[in-house]
């Protein structure tokens, strides 16, 4: 189970396990920019899940990781302010093996966070 606080201000922190996340608003949106906004946070979510993969990928291969990092870009519609696009991109080590790219794409595509955006679950919020 996950428990949701609010530690002051517009501040809201979610604690799971032995683990704290703090998140915080920008100062035009009343906070204070002391951590990472919910929705940052979510992408975030996304980018590091993708990052285990394409990590794990490497390891399990005995390739190299130095250099290996990743990128994420986000579009919202201007209008709806709703998520339009996430581009992720993997920067590889200059000495990645050629044969290794698109397989590399694969695995990092299998990202647990992608694939419940791509069929989410059912949310249901409740008063109790």
């Amino acid at each position: 189970m996950m428990e949701i606080t609010f530690p002051g201000g517009v501040r809201v922190n979610a604690s799971s396990n032995s683990f704290e996340i703090a998140t915080d608003q920008p100062e035009k949106n009343g906070g204070e920019n002391t951590a990472p906004s919910p929705f940052d946070l979510f992408l975030m979510s996304l980018g590091t899940c993708a990052g285990f993969f394409a990590l794990r990928f490497c390891q399990q291969r005995d390739l190299p990781t130095e250099g290996l990092r990743l990128t994420l870009d986000s579009e919202r519609n201007a209008e709806t302010k709703r998520l339009d696009r996430v581009e992720i991109r993997i920067h590889l080590p200059g000495s990645f093996p050629e044969k290794y790219r698109s397989a590399i794409l694969r695995a990092t595509d299998q990202c647990a966070v992608k694939k419940a955006l791509l069929d989410p679950p059912e949310i249901e919020v409740l008063a109790v």
